[in-house]
């Protein structure tokens, strides 16, 4: 970050908050250099909101079921919500029936609507997804995301992407046999767990390890590679590039710019 201002970040949980955790952890020893303005969640009932207030954060609940309840019931959808320009720009449902397709992005335009209004007073610089599972559509994204070369969403997935997006990466990795399991953290994108890749780590998976004992070495690796890739971040040290049609992320030695 320019200046001698610290970058602020907003956390967003779905469930227990280890990740987030983790980053209070390396944000108290002085190993990341941000400020957690806030904590936010889809779940009333997020054991992750318990930590944050424990540390004296700001929290937040925008609950999508209650939402998604209310676009049944036929309230007004955002006025700068365009569900043609929507549809057109994300790529998980494509060929789903138009009413589907309608109802999946007017839902959640609701709810996003107010998750983007909830983290508005905040003024943060980056949104971390630290076990957030929500879908965000390009409603979101491009509300967040107003300079291309600097996305500002960013999100840790159990897997070594691109193998195995989706919401059971660590099960997906087991179950297909694989020798070695990993996590990455990656800019969000319109896809499914398709943005840029910011960093990965690998652990080797033993014949004698069960699922448990994989989630248990591939939790280690994220507590750590996600604090990391977020004092990149901070240190303005994350380049997105064009690579033969992919975008991918550059990383900068430190000073470079």
């Amino acid at each position: 970050m320019k200046g001698n201002s610290k970058m602020k970040i907003g956390v967003l949980v779905s469930g227990g908050g280890s990740n987030l955790q983790a980053i209070m952890d390396a944000v108290a020893v002085g190993a990341l250099d941000v400020e957690i303005a806030c904590v936010g969640s889809d779940n009333p009932d997020a054991k992750g909101l318990e930590r944050a207030e424990k540390a004296g954060i700001p929290t937040f609940v925008t609950d999508y079921s209650a939402f998604f309840a209310r676009w049944k019931e036929g309230a007004a959808l955002p006025e700068d919500f365009s569900l043609e320009t929507v549809a057109s720009r994300q790529s998980l449902m494509k060929g789903s029936d138009p009413d589907i397709l309608k109802a999946f992005l007017e839902k959640r335009a609701l709810a996003e609507a107010a998750l983007l209004a909830a983290l508005a007073p905040y003024k943060i610089d980056l949104l971390v997804l630290a076990g957030f599972m929500r879908v965000l559509t390009p409603y979101f994204i491009d509300a967040l995301n107003t300079d291309s070369n600097r996305p500002r969403i960013m999100n840790i997935h159990p897997a070594l992407l691109p193998a195995f997006p989706g919401t059971d990466g660590y099960g997906d990795t087991f179950r297909y046999g694989c020798k070695v399991g990993g996590c990455t953290v990656h800019f969000v994108d319109y896809g499914e767990d398709s943005g840029p890749i910011i960093g990965q780590s690998c652990f080797p998976i033993e014949s004698s390890d069960d699922l448990d004992a994989v989630k248990k070495k591939g939790l280690a690796e994220e507590w750590r590679l996600f604090p990391d890739c977020i004092g990149l971040y901070a240190e303005d040290r994350l380049n997105v590039v064009e690579r033969q049609g992919t975008r991918v992320v550059e990383i900068l030695p430190p000073a470079a710019r």
